[in-house]
């Protein structure tokens, strides 16, 4: 080492080490006092003691305190962020919703952070804590067992809009699921089915409930008998597949068509069908899913479409925060039903209503294509509906037979005959609506024609 090489060494090792930074927490401990206080000496703000902003102010002088200004504007700074709340990202309703909701927060400038409930209520409530430890500029929840109270809470904070399901004082945005469950049922029956299975989930939530309560509607105002038995529960963290319906399928006295309460349900539905090599039941669908087209038959479908579900809810978010003290609004998206093949299976020929064969309660109903909300019809090749261009034709009656004497495909020469049906699969759902399903008062509806992108 060179004798000036070995100056600089002695120079740097005899250099005294730089302070650290002082920080808030060492001019809190150091004055006595604690962090809050030191901010609100910094910040000019009031409710400090004379006495005790001096000391606090010269022990900042005293320690060289730098307040982070970096941390100050953020603070300041507007809320930016949107906040979901839903029940899985694996489930394609909300997928779908999730990424509506970013589409039109990024074109906004803000951005989304979303959690999932995993449909479990103490899930629930950690996710909602860490949500709301943001500074959110909204927050959209599909609540699982948060109550209305604290949502309101919440609501003093920034706005927020449940989706899929209600609470009372909170704005919200939902389908009718029990007039979209009725028209679904109702349309299986116009095609002759006289036993219609339902698959519900194995969750406790009003949407399900009232879709069953729709598909029992549509079976008392045709005729039909309710049974139980033709109710089974799709297990969603089960195997994957729906064991309850194949279990059903392989019965002698099997139904011939299945209402599916989701889209999980179907899916699994479909699947232990395939893996049991069982004939294919007409189906149909609460949701779409990902290649439900590309089977076959194609799945037909209940459509409450999650990017109008989204977008509805963005915009109600949107507007509260402009008008934070208007009351709370309900707002029903429509439904319709889309026509793949599936749902327009009809019953094996010999059954009890097999529309081609002219025989069958089902002869005086046939529908020619998807009956939607209110009467509309879904075209399969455009996704349109519209109550004008409804094409609901009557064929003609035949003799009726009793769905619950039939075995294994066979009507029961003892059983008794049930009602022929003469109304319109459209006009007897309208006509079980008006009577136990009117419309509740105050809600808004949204265009299923609207743009995604409309005010």
């Amino acid at each position: 080492m060179t004798h000036d090489e070995q100056a600089t060494a002695t120079a740097v090792g005899e250099a005294p080490s730089a302070r650290p930074r002082a920080r808030l927490i060492d001019v809190a401990t150091a004055a006595g006092v604690s962090p809050k206080t030191v901010s609100r000496v910094i910040n000019d703000e009031p409710g400090v003691l004379p006495g005790t902003r001096d000391r606090v102010l010269q022990t900042v002088r005293a320690l060289g305190f730098v307040p982070d200004r970096s941390a100050r504007e953020l603070k300041r700074r507007a809320a930016d962020t949107i906040g979901i709340l839903i029940d899985a990202i694996s489930d394609p309703f909300f997928a779908a919703f999730v990424s509506v909701v970013e589409e039109l927060a990024v074109a906004e400038g803000l951005s989304v952070i979303f959690a999932s409930t995993g449909y479990d209520a103490a899930r629930e409530r950690t996710q909602l804590d860490r949500l709301t430890g943001h500074r959110l500029a909204g927050l959209v929840v599909a609540p699982v067992a948060v109550g209305a109270a604290t949502l309101a809470g919440l609501r003093t904070r920034f706005p927020v809009v449940t989706v899929d399901r209600s609470r009372s004082g909170i704005d919200a945005v939902v389908i009718d699921d029990f007039g979209a469950a009725v028209e679904a049922t109702t349309a299986l029956i116009a095609r002759g089915h006289r036993r219609v299975a339902f698959m519900r989930e194995d969750v406790s939530y009003p949407t399900v409930s009232d879709r069953l309560a729709g598909y029992r509607l549509a079976l008392e105002a045709a005729g039909l008998p309710f049974d139980p038995s033709l109710v089974v529960t799709h297990e969603r963290f089960g195997s994957g597949d729906a064991a309850e319906a194949a279990l059903l399928l392989e019965r002698d006295d099997s139904p011939t068509a299945l209402l599916c309460a989701t889209s999980l349900a179907a899916i699994g539905t479909v699947r232990a069908i395939r893996a049991r090599g069982l004939r294919m039941p007409a189906l149909v669908s609460f949701g779409d899913f990902t290649l439900a087209e590309v089977l076959e038959p194609g799945i037909t479908y209940v459509d409450h479409d999650p990017r109008l579900l989204g977008a509805a809810a963005f915009r109600r978010l949107r507007e509260r925060a402009e008008r934070p003290d208007e009351g709370p609004v309900r707002i029903v998206v429509p439904t319709r039903l889309v026509p793949r093949g599936s749902g327009e299976v009809a019953p094996p020929a010999g059954t009890a209503a097999d529309p081609s064969t002219g025989s069958g309660a089902a002869a005086g109903v046939a529908v020619s294509s998807g009956v939607g909300v209110g009467g509309a019809v879904a075209d399969p090749s455009t996704g349109s509906g519209d109550a004008a261009e409804a094409a609901v034709r009557s064929t003609g009656q035949g003799a009726s037979a009793d769905a619950a004497g039939v075995v294994a495909g066979h009507p029961s020469p003892d059983a008794a005959p049930l009602p022929v049906l003469s109304e319109p699969a459209a006009a007897l759902a309208a006509t079980a609506l008006a009577l136990v399903h009117p419309q509740p008062a105050g809600d808004a509806d949204v265009s299923a024609a609207a743009p995604i992108g409309a005010p």
